[in-house]
């Protein structure tokens, strides 16, 4: 299996909303995403997948390693083979992907944030720098681009967060700012517990309301800072937004019942949210 193949076959597994957005760019705009979201993948795979902390953290060591070398021009993981030829053109540096790095080793000793500010450095790791070099690899000609990038990489990581909420309980995860479940009175237990009566209340539907009330107005944020000259090149991000949000609102008509199950978008539909958008912003 060649790298090529390595990471394509590593984002078309995943059944992630991204990888339906990457269908729709020129072949070698497509190749970069594809090997940088699988970088992605890898290094958020050993904190899903490893249970042990300490091995988790040595693998995380390696992939530092791994950034370092293929920089140096000795990449020995397929997916830095494949990573390394686009990074040039797409302004890609090695302080990027050790910042996503830096994001996913936060899990391993931190499964609990005091206030939003908190959280907001997790996902500017996780998912901002994500979405600034997911804009350059797609194209982009105004600095005010990266803000757009930034904000929409929060606004979708809080929808994950928001869908989320009980397969992270299931890891002993809460990533809902602590001082925010002071303020709906909602125990951290009630959330582990993950099944009603612990669960399900007003008092959590206020609290799961609350935090889509604000994905809602970050995704606004992110949009009125796209400036025109670049929103054609930056369909496949607006693709993602629509297919987060679709789910976003599908997650709201479910009353927010996501501690015992995961909402989800069949393919057909992320296809379909993808191919509309492609064709409004043409």
């Amino acid at each position: 299996m060649t790298p090529e193949q390595y990471v394509q076959d590593k984002a078309a597994r995943s059944g992630s909303s991204f990888y339906y957005a990457f269908l729709f760019l020129p072949p070698e705009r497509r190749a970069a995403i594809t090997a940088f979201y699988a970088f992605c993948r890898e290094v958020d795979d050993v904190v899903d997948e490893v249970r042990d902390p300490s091995v988790a953290a040595t693998k995380l060591a390696w992939w530092r390693k791994e950034v370092g070398s293929a920089f140096s021009g000795q990449p020995s993981h397929p997916v830095m083979k494949a990573l390394m030829p686009h990074a040039p053109a797409h302004r890609m540096e090695a302080a990027h992907l050790l910042a996503v790095i830096d994001g996913c080793e936060m899990d391993l000793s931190q499964s609990r944030y005091l206030d939003f500010p908190g959280l907001q450095r997790y996902c500017h790791l996780v998912a901002g720098v994500v979405g600034e070099v997911a804009s350059s690899i797609f194209g982009r000609s105004q600095e005010q681009t990266v803000r757009y990038a930034h904000q929409l990489g929060l606004a979708m990581q809080l929808t994950n967060i928001i869908r989320d909420v009980g397969e992270d309980a299931r890891r002993g995860r809460i990533y809902l700012p602590v001082s925010e479940l002071q303020q709906f009175d909602v125990k951290a237990h009630e959330i582990l517990k993950r099944e009603a009566p612990w669960g399900y209340s007003d008092r959590f539907t206020a609290l799961m309301r609350f935090q889509a009330e604000r994905a809602h107005r970050i995704y606004d944020e992110a949009l009125s800072l796209l400036p025109p000259q670049d929103r054609r090149a930056q369909r496949p991000g607006l693709m993602m937004a629509n297919i987060y949000r679709t789910l976003l609102r599908e997650i709201e008509a479910e009353n927010f019942q996501v501690l015992h199950q995961r909402i989800a978008l069949t393919p057909l539909r992320k296809l379909w949210i993808a191919m509309r958008t492609n064709w409004q912003a043409r």
